[in-house]
């Protein structure tokens, strides 16, 4: 296995798609205030992420002379693993709270 390519593509994957869905959430749904914004405008910030692991798998692929089934798999697993643990760990590091992508519904007074 090649681990250093297998590594280095998934850390910058994950750092490519979590910057994106940051930039995305800010320039599309900060307009809208966040919890009003249209569902569509919620899960078009997801596809940065899953664009940019889909590209290191594949780019992983092309890269390696043998089983390259398995390091494309796990080039996808570790960078999966790593722009969620990013997507957790921002906003509490920050203090800031996490964008919220569904909103939940309002209460009602009883």
């Amino acid at each position: 296995m090649r681990w250093k390519l297998l590594i280095a593509a998934s850390l910058l994957s994950a750092a490519a798609g979590v910057g994106a869905f940051y930039a995305a959430w800010h320039f599309l749904l900060a307009p809208w205030g966040g919890s009003e914004a249209p569902l569509w405008a919620a899960l078009l910030t997801l596809l940065a992420p899953l664009g940019a692991i889909a590209y290191a798998a594949v780019f992983v692929y092309r890269h390696t002379p043998r089983r390259r089934p398995l390091q494309a798999a796990a080039t996808a697993l570790l960078a999966s693993l790593i722009t969620l643990a990013a997507l957790t760990l921002v906003p509490i590091l920050t203090g800031r709270p996490a964008p919220e992508l569904l909103p939940s519904p309002p209460a009602r007074n009883t």
